[in-house]
């Protein structure tokens, strides 16, 4: 266990903010977790609980304590068809995926390279490439900080949506996560339609794709467009992409025919929010030290020394000429502290 006061958590963020917070603690069991929720003061909160800091944007010091799983492991459960991959909530969440279709358990291919713990992906119901986490996700394990019990919660429980889950909302600092389930297909089904991933293997001359060859292809989409956090501080996407009554996506498809859109239900359309922010100019745009990246304008940047203040300062532009262009609000997808 690290327990560390003034902590600098400029290595633990992937914007590379440099902040502070008044104690850090990283815990490598459960057992350990509760004896620091039984020992918490009143001077040690509020507290934040965090994963691998790729969802994060600091923009001062956090004046409490924050609570960091070190828990490890991957265990197997062999269902017949299936299998369950039980996973410490500190786990690399890549490395889970590359375990996984190492082994021949299928699912989780498309969410290849999100960056992240495995903790992380059931708050956040990670997703991408027309998958999220929620639909291979079998269970969180996870403790009440004013209880100390634990809780098995299945995903029916936690109200999963669009980068929505009851660990954002009502439960948001109540549960620390320890362990998360993941139920795996041993039959391969490829999702290959959102995007360009289609499009990639077609160039490569693969019509019946192996899950490696999909996790591969996203991969390499990923790192063709997206800027490593060791170059350009950033946490991926910033802003989610909107949905909007079909009404309201209807008028807007009449002035800008061209303008990529997935439904979501008869009732409303999804909009990529990098579209919408290219179109008002901002791709490869600067403020400062703050910049909006040159081939993915739902990306954010830190070229180097920017604060907090300054990537929120961007952001606020950003989402100002959105909403003057096209009507809509376009919100951040990242914790901003």
């Amino acid at each position: 266990m690290i327990d560390k006061i003034n902590y600098n958590l400029l290595e633990h963020n992937t914007f590379g903010i440099n902040e502070e917070c008044r104690r850090y603690v990283s815990f490598d069991t459960e057992e350990e977790l509760l004896q620091v929720l039984q020992a918490l003061q009143p001077s040690d909160l509020p507290f934040l609980i965090l994963g691998g800091g790729s969802n994060l944007l600091l923009t001062k010091k956090f004046e409490g304590t924050v609570l960091h799983s070190a828990i490890r492991g991957i265990e197997v459960k062999d269902e017949g068809e299936s299998v369950l991959l039980r996973c410490g909530s500190g786990e690399c969440w890549d490395e889970v995926v590359d375990y996984a279709v190492s082994r021949g358990y299928y699912g989780a291919e498309n969410l290849s390279l999100i960056p992240g713990e495995v903790g992380a992906s059931a708050v956040q119901n990670i997703g991408a490439y027309g998958r999220e986490v929620k639909d291979i996700l079998e269970t969180v394990e996870a403790v009440d900080v004013k209880t100390f019990e634990k809780h098995v919660f299945k995903a029916s429980e936690c109200d999963y949506g669009y980068r929505h889950s009851r660990f954002k909302a009502e439960w948001k600092n109540r549960f620390v996560i320890t362990h998360v389930t993941y139920r795996l297909q041993k039959t391969f089904t490829p999702f290959i339609e959102y995007g360009n991933i289609l499009g990639e293997l077609e160039k490569r001359g693969i019509s019946h794709p192996t899950a490696s060859q999909v996790r591969e292809v996203v991969i390499d989409i990923r790192n063709a467009k997206l800027p490593d956090p060791k170059v350009f501080g950033n946490a991926g996407s910033f802003f989610m992409n909107p949905v909007v009554k079909i009404e309201m996506f209807k008028a807007l498809q009449q002035e800008y025919p061209s303008m990529p859109h997935y439904p979501v239900s008869e009732q409303f359309e999804k909009i990529p929010a990098g579209w919408l922010i290219d179109q008002c100019g901002w791709k490869g745009r600067a403020l400062g030290r703050a910049a909006v990246h040159d081939r993915q304008a739902l990306v954010l940047i830190n070229k180097g020394g920017a604060t907090g203040e300054e990537i929120l300062s961007l952001s606020d532009a950003v989402r100002k000429d959105v909403k003057k262009k096209f009507g809509i609000d376009i919100s951040p997808e990242v914790n901003i502290l």
